[in-house]
């Protein structure tokens, strides 16, 4: 099996891929790789935005900070 890759690591493969198809197309808005590949990139920013938060909010459990 393949390792996987870390999720900002996908995220930036992503980011790039998307910017060089969008470069490649003349009407972005209107292909379906250009949306499917936004569509990723979304999904893999807002998990990594999810993580962040839940570590965010664990450490200040155990350091026992009222914010």
């Amino acid at each position: 099996m393949a390792k996987k890759r870390s999720l900002t690591d996908d995220a930036k493969k992503l980011k790039e891929k998307s910017r060089m198809s969008v470069k490649e197309n003349e009407n972005p808005e209107g292909d379906a790789r250009v949306r499917s590949l936004r569509k990723r990139l979304k999904r893999a920013q807002r998990k990594i935005r999810m993580i962040k938060q839940r570590t965010e909010g664990s450490k200040s459990k155990k350091t026992g900070s009222d914010s």
